[in-house]
């Protein structure tokens, strides 16, 4: 199993944001020194608490600093983009990357985003948007013919080529055919990890949701394949989720209970997700009330915190109970107190890691 990394990121409205962004590239640094294997980050426009609308641009400046680890937007929310300018941007990416990177992809899911490009959430167009801009950039990369580009969200035009002073639209990613392509699933049956499944792309599983509707979330990727004639490898699988590891479990519990992660779920997400009528996937009973949906529950019920010893059997307890996945995602958060934060992922890493695969 492979140990990566999702981050929103998440700060406090109000931060600064020179010094949120440093301290965002200066954990990409530490787990590329770690030997994380990849790097997921999240992008938003609306969001003050998720404050990184251009996650290229900070992957870009990650390049210089780090040496392995795979860095990867988490997601391009497409109804934000012109899908031309993305082809572009992220083809650009993965040639300054030499092919480092990956490029994760999605309908956008925040109400304050969607506005901003005047898609209403309730009518599903900006999943529409999405298929249709996701086939566009894949044949612009293939093959942009000249020609007129035009539906109900772009339009644009390919000039055609002067082949002898070399006039024409040329870029295409380092990696052959294009970066691996990764979609986050939340919902269960999600109808984006079907995609996942046809079209053999890398499925993901948010953080918060308990076993059985990860369960459901491999059976959507097992049945888009299906569809496809394909079988689906769930070495392809990443799933996230909040991992505190601590030389104890009661040093673990008190840092998760009364520390940032705390602070982002009771200040955050905790207040979101209701609004959203998304709450009900935090639970592992669909009748227990909202109520009790607190930080202490999800410590207990689905965030994986203790010891290393602890941490290991947690994971492997998940591998088991869902059947096999190839990736395990810590979720980002500010690192306060920067040293135990560091310990953790280090622990995470050097200790929980080898249990799991050992």
């Amino acid at each position: 199993m492979e140990l990566g990394f999702f981050t929103m990121p998440l700060h406090p409205p109000g931060s600064n944001h020179a010094d949120t962004l440093e301290s965002d590239l200066e954990q990409l640094v530490y787990l590329d020194q770690l030997g994380y294997s990849e790097a997921w980050i999240g992008e938003h426009y609306t969001a003050e608490w998720e404050n990184i609308p251009a996650p290229d641009l900070l992957i870009a400046q990650a390049l210089g600093v780090t040496s392995q680890i795979r860095l990867g937007t988490g997601v391009t929310c497409m109804p934000n983009h012109d899908p031309f300018y993305v082809a572009h941007r992220i083809a650009q990416l993965d040639q300054m990357s030499r092919g480092r990177v990956n490029w994760g992809v999605g309908s956008g899911g925040f109400p304050g985003d969607l506005h901003v490009n005047g898609f209403d959430p309730r009518s599903g167009d900006n999943r529409e948007m999405t298929r249709q801009a996701i086939e566009l950039v894949l044949q612009l990369w293939k093959d942009p013919k000249p020609g007129n580009y035009k539906s109900e969200w772009w339009d644009f035009n390919i000039p055609e080529p002067e082949d002898d002073i070399a006039l024409r639209v040329h870029l295409k990613p380092y990696q052959d055919p294009h970066p691996p392509i990764g979609v986050a699933g939340v919902s269960p049956k999600s109808e984006t990890l079907l995609m996942a499944g046809r079209r053999g792309w890398l499925p993901m599983s948010i953080n918060f949701v308990p076993e059985p509707m990860l369960r459901s979330h491999w059976d959507a990727v097992e049945d888009g394949a299906k569809e496809e004639g394909k079988t689906a490898d769930r070495r392809n699988w990443r799933i996230a989720r909040e991992i505190i590891v601590a030389d104890s479990t009661a040093e673990s519990r008190k840092q998760a209970l009364n520390g940032t992660l705390a602070r982002d779920m009771e200040g955050y997400f905790l207040r979101l997700l209701p609004r959203s009528k998304m709450l009900g996937l935090l639970k592992i009973d669909p009748n227990m009330p909202d109520s009790d949906v607190t930080v202490e529950y999800l410590v207990d019920n689905i965030f994986l915190i203790g010891s290393p010893e602890e941490v290991a059997e947690k994971i492997m307890s998940l591998e088991e109970s869902v059947g096999g996945f190839g990736t395990i995602m810590a979720m980002g958060h500010e690192w306060e107190p920067e040293g135990f934060w560091k310990s953790s992922m280090g622990l995470l890493k050097n200790e929980v890691m080898p249990k799991v695969n050992g």
